[in-house]
């Protein structure tokens, strides 16, 4: 294999590096090399499977071969002229793959930007600049279609609508179509990140088989001893294309053991914090004050009677989702009821849908001025929200 040549063969104009996919996930890694010398720079590490130089290759023709290192090995990838002045290296998803080829571009006088920037420079809509980050966060194809949706305008369009509307002096039909993108909004912010369900409940009610069960294969320890769950298990899953981090956690007793105590503590604040609980318990024991009581703490968990196969549907003046971990029955209506509790709003494609901390406040702020009567503070509020990003304030790197 080649040697990496030295670093003064390399012209001195900037280059810039910058990895395009989130690191952590993925089994591709993709990172964009661009300048005048951006081929020229690949080119020092880049050997072809056919020995060709780079530059020989067409543009947009995949290029399969080796990123050569000092010691003679190197990561197998594939590598793309894009233009002139850009390459693209695509290589393993981990992180030291990705890692190891941006040490070296940079190590050689490539200087190394975030994705932000690389986006903020490809367009000055600061909603499609926003979806475009956002979409490499997407975990499941129903979520990424949403945001693509937004990338290629919806929300940018229903905010244009409103401010028409209020501009027109119509602030009831701009009120009601701001209100309906709020609703939106928990959607929007788990496009990106999962919702966390919890399980709880009593020890020994099954709690870490139905888990696995909703899951399809054994995340958590299943003992008969009560107390076997100590701490926090999670896994991430998805449900009818929404992304979802289940959460097992300790059974709900008093105890004075202290490391289950410890346990039952972590569980409590864990609920705290949950976008739902689901609230398990034995279908074969009776119901009794103490279940009664932790019904009562948790009044918005949704409610299930596990081990209905050998019990039945217990009788209780509360709606309970039968269940049963080692059958299989009810799962199925337990992931509808998840996600009718979470997905709250009915999604059409092409729906609007604000997906970030700074969309949502500025169209809260929108309608509380619509409130106000302050519909130019509202307008205001909102044609700051779509601004363009080279002439607006907000010209800082989105993140």
């Amino acid at each position: 294999m080649s040697q990496v040549s030295t670093s003064s063969e390399v012209p001195s104009p900037v280059c810039l590096t910058t990895r395009l996919t989130p690191s952590g996930r993925g089994a591709v890694a993709v990172i964009c090399v661009e300048g005048e010398n951006a081929v020229a720079r690949v080119a020092q590490y880049f050997v072809s499977a056919t020995r060709k130089p780079l530059a020989s290759f067409p543009v947009n023709r995949v290029v399969f071969g080796r990123w050569a290192q000092s010691d003679g090995h190197g990561e197998e990838l594939v590598v793309c002229r894009t233009s002139e002045t850009s390459v693209e290296v695509n290589c393993h998803g981990g992180a030291a793959a990705a890692r190891a080829i941006m040490k070296s571009l940079v190590a050689d006088g490539a200087v190394e930007q975030v994705s932000s920037r690389w986006v903020n420079r490809r367009t000055s809509d600061s909603i499609q600049a926003e979806a475009w980050l956002a979409l490499t966060e997407a975990r499941t194809e129903r979520t990424a279609a949403i945001l693509l949706d937004q990338y290629r305008g919806a929300l940018r369009k229903a905010i244009r609508d409103a401010i028409v509307q209020l501009q027109n002096g119509d602030s009831t039909k701009a009120r009601c179509e701001l209100a309906t993108l709020l609703q939106r909004g928990d959607i929007g912010m788990h496009l990106t990140r999962p919702w966390r369900v919890a399980f709880a409940g009593p020890p020994n009610v099954g709690k870490s088989s139905l888990m696995n069960r909703l899951l399809g294969y054994e995340r958590s320890i299943v003992f008969d001893q009560p107390g076997t769950t100590r701490d926090l298990l999670s896994a991430p899953t998805a449900f009818d294309g929404w992304s979802m981090e289940l959460t097992d956690t300790a059974g709900l007793r008093d105890s004075e053991d202290t490391i289950e105590v410890e346990g039952v503590s972590r569980a409590t604040k864990f609920l705290a914090e949950a976008d739902l609980t689901v609230l398990v318990f034995d279908t074969t024991t009776g119901w009794d004050e103490r279940q009664e009581q932790l019904a009562e703490r948790h009044p918005n968990a949704l409610l299930v009677a596990n081990k209905c196969d050998l019990h039945g549907v217990r009788e209780s003046a509360k709606p309970f989702l039968a269940t049963s971990a080692l059958t299989g029955e009810g799962v199925r209506e337990l992931m509808q009821q998840i996600v009718e509790r979470l997905v709250r709003s009915e999604m059409m494609p092409g729906d609007a849908v604000p997906f970030t901390s700074r969309q949502i406040h500025a169209i809260a702020a929108a309608c509380q001025a619509v409130d106000d009567g302050e519909l130019s503070v509202a307008i205001e509020e909102l044609q700051t929200l779509i601004a363009d990003l080279l002439t607006s304030t907000h010209e800082t790197p989105i993140e």
